[in-house]
C-alpha cells in the first residue's frame, strides 16, 4: 500500500515534539520595518487556551520578529472578552486545546472555547479586530474548528502528509500551489513570496468570500487517527487535493487570516540533534516574509 511505509516513519516525529525549543538565535532581516521600535498597536498571542504556542515558549521567535517590525506583543490569559480585546488590534490564536485533550492527543477533541467566547470573538472581529487563527493537525483543529467555522471555515482535524517527502510541504507559485494576492505580493517586490514550506498540519475548506493562500496537490492525503501520530492500515484517509492550508478574508469591518500549521511560523530546535523546524529551516527562508506580510495585511498596512 502506497502509505504504508511512511506510516511508519511518521509515528516517531509526535513524541520528540515535546522536547522542541525555541531558536533564539533566528533573527532574519527586516528591510522596512512598519513602525519604529514599541510605536505599533498591540498583538495578543493567546495563552488561555492551554495553546502548544505561546510567546515566550514555540512561539518566542514569532514574537520577536514582529516585535522588532514595530508591535507590541502581549500575551492574553484567561478567557476571551470584548473590552479587553480591544486594547489590542490583532489577536493571535494559535494550537489552543480543551483542557481535556492536554496531554492527551485522542478523540474526542471538544473545542478550546466556550459558545460565549466564540460570539466575543466573532463581535469583536466584525467591529474591526483582526484575527489570525492557526490549528495544527489532531487534536488542535478539531478544538479550533467550532471558532473556524463561524468565520466559514471547515477544519477537518486531521494529518494531512505529503507522499513525496513523507512530511513537509512545499507550495509555490509556479507549481500552482501558493497563490498571489495580496499578502503574498507584500507591499513591495522585495516582500513578494514565491515559495512556503509547512510541516505536516490540516486541511481546510474555505468560503467563497475567502482569498486562498496555501492549497493542496495530489501528492497530499489526509489521516484521521483517533490519536495522534498513531497511523496503521485501518487509518480512515480522504484526498485533499483542492483544499486548502492557508487563507484569507473581510468578516464585517475585521479581517480574519485562517491557517492549518503552526510550525511554519516558529523557529525551533528539534530532538538531540537540534534539527531546524519553521521559519529557520533551510527549507523555508520566506515563511518569515509571509508572516510579516500577513501581519501587515491584519493590521491594514497592505490594502
Amino acid at each position: 500500500m502506497k502509505t504504508t511505509l511512511f506510516l511508519i516513519i511518521l509515528f516517531i516525529p509526535g513524541f520528540i515534539s515535546a522536547q522542541q525549543v525555541a531558536d533564539t538565535t533566528y533573527n532574519p532581516p527586516i528591510e522596512s520595518p512598519v513602525y519604529e521600535i514599541n510605536q505599533g498597536p498591540v498583538i495578543f498571542i493567546d495563552e488561555g487556551h492551554f495553546n502548544f504556542h505561546t510567546k515566550e515558549g514555540r512561539y518566542k521567535a514569532f514574537a520577536k520578529l514582529l516585535e522588532r517590525d514595530g508591535y507590541n506583543v502581549e500575551s492574553y490569559d484567561g478567557k476571551f472578552e470584548f473590552n479587553r480585546l480591544s486594547e489590542g488590534k490583532i489577536l493571535v490564536i494559535s494550537n489552543a486545546l480543551n483542557e481535556t485533550n492536554v496531554g492527551n492527543w485522542v478523540l474526542p477533541n471538544p473545542s478550546a472555547f466556550t459558545d460565549e467566547e466564540i460570539e466575543v470573538v466573532e463581535h469583536w472581529v466584525s467591529e474591526g479586530g483582526s484575527l489570525f487563527l492557526i490549528a495544527d493537525h489532531m487534536p488542535m483543529a478539531g478544538a479550533a474548528s467550532d471558532l473556524a467555522e463561524v468565520f466559514g471555515f471547515i477544519f477537518t482535524n486531521g494529518f494531512v502528509i505529503n507522499y513525496e517527502t513523507r512530511g513537509t510541504g512545499y507550495f509555490s507559485l509556479t507549481g500552482s500551489t501558493l497563490f498571489e494576492n495580496k499578502i503574498t505580493l507584500g507591499r513591495n517586490e522585495s516582500e513578494k513570496v514565491t515559495d512556503i514550506a509547512t510541516f505536516t498540519g490540516q486541511a481546510f475548506d474555505i468560503p467563497e468570500d475567502a482569498t486562498p493562500i496555501l492549497t493542496f496537490g495530489d501528492n497530499f492525503i489526509n489521516l484521521l487517527p483517533d490519536t495522534a501520530w498513531a497511523f496503521n492500515d485501518r487509518t480512515p484517509r480522504e484526498e485533499v487535493d483542492g483544499m486548502y492550508q492557508g487563507a484569507f478574508k473581510k468578516h464585517g469591518s475585521g479581517r480574519v487570516v485562517i491557517f492549518g500549521e503552526a510550525a511554519m511560523f516558529s523557529a525551533q530546535l528539534s530532538g538531540a540533534q537540534q534539527r531546524k523546524v519553521g521559519m529557520n529551516n533551510e527549507v523555508a527562508l520566506q515563511n518569515y516574509q509571509l508572516l510579516l506580510n500577513i501581519i501587515h495585511w491584519l493590521d491594514g498596512i497592505i490594502e
